[in-house]
């Protein structure tokens, strides 16, 4: 089939790589402009590299306008493929291949619309993360599902490790897609719109620890927030702190959330949950942080002993 694709950054660059070594050809390529937005430069694979280094015609857009519609016209595309672009697409552009558009969502949808889906994912608990390969409709992730790959959030894993994890299944969910909608076999399956859950943009407030939360749900995020993301942080006698390396106690302890509390094992036991000072709830034991200068210090040597609050403001 022609294929045009629409992406961005990694997930653009992946998928982009899986249709340039397919049958298909990519008779166009649409990307954004690289920008210096923090979380647009973390995974920064760049599709119009690729593209032009495999002489594909680029078309760089921030958002569609009459000259990319123009674009499309003359490429007259069987199908289109999107993954990781970044803004609202027209009917006008979507459904102008014969088979419209294919596109690739990190999530396993209806659940997880929208945003960051494998960092909300991973916070909140869900049991897996995934790839969902769906029709694009005039909404956002809402269309009719066609193939999905799911992946199993382990004990300890970073929403860095899934990301990698979601992104080596693109090459799979995609060819199998193309291949059934290609031969007429497609399975097209409408979302249950009533078990959608739908996120936003994380933003850094967002990143802030609220130690009121039970321990588990602390380390969830710290563990969301890993290495190349903006860290989880809080605040300590002034100083902004990231906390990068953490887990969940093995005892029970009391007071008030917050508390810079006592050592347990090579880390620093700090009192956190909802109504703590019961006396029923986990900490979250720090093992390693990191200062506003870009210092990862061990948590002993950053707390050598227990005393003061960890808190939102300075």
């Amino acid at each position: 089939m022609r294929v045009v694709m629409f992406g961005y950054q990694t997930w653009g660059h992946k998928t982009l790589q899986a249709l340039i070594e397919s049958r298909h050809d990519v008779v166009g390529v649409v990307t954004h402009p690289t920008s210096d937005q923090a979380y647009e430069s973390i995974w920064a694979d760049s599709v119009e590299d690729l593209a032009r280094g495999h002489n594909v015609p680029v078309h760089l857009a921030r958002r569609p306008d009459d000259a990319l519609i123009d674009r499309i016209h003359q490429w007259a595309p069987d199908i289109i493929v999107a993954n990781n672009w970044r803004t609202w697409l027209p009917p006008e552009i979507f459904d102008h291949p014969p088979h419209g558009t294919l596109n690739l969502h990190d999530s396993l949808l209806p659940k997880f619309t929208g945003f960051s889906p494998i960092a909300w994912a991973l916070i909140s608990g869900a049991p897996e993360v995934g790839l969902t390969a769906h029709r694009m409709d005039g909404e956002l992730d809402t269309g009719d599902i066609l193939t999905q790959a799911a992946v199993p959030i382990g004990p300890r894993d970073t929403a860095t490790e899934l990301v990698l994890a979601t992104i080596d299944l693109i090459p799979r969910v995609l060819l199998e897609s193309l291949d059934s909608i290609e031969s007429g076999t497609a399975g097209w399956r409408p979302q249950d719109l009533s078990e959608r859950t739908f996120f936003h943009k994380r933003h850094e407030t967002d990143s802030l620890i609220d130690w009121s939360w039970d321990a588990t749900d602390i380390d969830r995020l710290i563990r969301a927030m890993s290495d190349p993301y903006p860290n989880a942080f809080t605040h300590y006698r002034g100083e902004r702190i990231s906390v990068v390396e953490a887990h969940v106690s093995q005892g029970i302890y009391g007071g008030t959330p917050g508390r810079v509390f006592i050592r347990e094992g090579d880390g620093m036991a700090i009192v956190a949950g909802p109504n703590a000072h019961r006396g029923a709830n986990h900490a979250l034991v720090i093992d390693r942080v990191r200062t506003d200068d870009g210092t990862d210090h061990k948590a002993l040597e950053y707390f050598p002993s227990g005393g003061g609050y960890l808190t939102a403001v300075p």
